[in-house]
């Protein structure tokens, strides 16, 4: 799931909306100024699209979405209310009010805007599972349900409407009518990442085969999905599969290089399932070289210089991690065995 600070829920919200696929981009140096180019072009073609007819609600409305993603709220209201005073019927400019609003950090007015877009017009699918997922991001989950369930009424196979009221249920604690509902939803579209992800992971928890079936299946849809790649890491090692979980974790790092946890949970493989303790040292190593304050990474590593016999080493990297975190249990206790060994000599 997509789980406090501001970026993490605008994320959120971007991808419940439909708004962004939410998934990480390249490298930001690269391709900065090809972002900004696009950026103007499309702009450019909005304004001529707007100048060539400038009484089509659709233009105001399709570049207020642009405002919208570019987080220009102020223009992007200005847009949208000028498409509306040219049609005032139109349900998707009210939708696309109802957007703006939630990004705002408004979301009394969103479902307005979307309740209003519904009166507009009662077979506005797009309106239903705005408003549904909207009550969800509330937790307003009675109106989730029953906006799912209007919805439904009107489109039986809408996937979206299935998944969100799957994580409803989920954050209400029913797991079998969520993986039902996530069920339906990717019988009723095989692309459907995100469900993917989420059987996977409600799966890997029973360590139920399935879990790698679905975990794989998201992965068809996103080879380097750092979340996906992770789990079904995560899986292989809680299921005694270390070779396999040692070359999932390798690939997330090579296509992850910032993410400090898929060297450790090879360490953490090497050192407590393997027994190699020089291979956990090297990847413990590699952790710390992405997060100098992953104090977890410098204990596991002094324990893996312990038991190699390598206790100079060892006493440093307990005493880097107890300066990170001060009055870590693990790393006093490391401490103290080596100096009852130290005594013995």
């Amino acid at each position: 799931m997509c789980k406090k600070m501001r970026n993490l829920i605008g994320c959120l919200l971007l991808c419940l909306f439909g708004l962004s696929s939410c998934q990480s981009g390249g490298d930001a140096s690269n391709g900065q100024k090809q972002d900004n180019d696009t950026t103007r072009m499309k702009l450019e073609i909005l304004n001529q699209q707007i100048e060539a007819d400038i009484q089509n609600p659709e233009g105001y409305n399709k570049r207020a979405k642009f405002y919208l993603l570019d987080h220009q709220f102020d223009k992007a209201l200005k847009d949208v209310h000028k498409a509306i005073s040219l049609d005032g019927g139109n349900s998707a400019s009210y939708v696309t009010l109802g957007d703006i609003y939630l990004l705002m950090g408004k979301p009394e007015e969103s479902r307005d805007a979307l309740t209003k877009a519904i009166s507009k017009n009662p077979k506005d699918t797009d309106a239903f599972l705005k408003l549904a997922k909207l009550y969800l991001i509330i937790k307003d989950y009675k109106n989730c349900y029953i906006t799912v369930k209007q919805l439904l009424t009107l489109d039986n196979g809408n996937a979206g409407a299935y998944f969100t009221r799957a994580i409803g249920l989920l954050e209400q604690g029913d797991t079998v009518r969520a993986v039902t509902d996530l069920k339906q939803a990717v019988d009723k579209d095989q692309a459907y990442y995100e469900a993917y992800v989420e059987l996977g992971e409600l799966y890997a928890i029973k360590r139920d085969p399935l879990a790698e079936l679905y975990l794989q299946n998201a992965l068809k849809l996103r080879p380097m999905s750092r979340e996906a790649l992770y789990m079904l890491g995560l899986y292989y090692q809680n299921n005694e599969k270390y070779d396999k979980a040692l070359a999932t974790y390798q690939i997330l790092a090579k296509s992850d290089t910032a993410f400090r946890e898929a060297p450790y949970n090879q360490g953490y493989i090497y050192l407590v399932y393997l027994k190699d303790f020089a291979k956990a040292a090297q990847f413990f190593s590699e952790s710390i070289k992405k997060d100098p304050g992953y104090y977890e990474a410098y204990f596991n590593r002094g324990y893996a210089y312990e038991l190699a016999g390598d206790y100079k080493k060892a006493y440093d990297d307990y005493q880097t991690s107890l300066k990170i975190k001060v009055n870590y249990d693990k790393a006093i206790d490391g401490l103290n065995r080596l100096d009852k060994i130290n005594a013995k000599k």
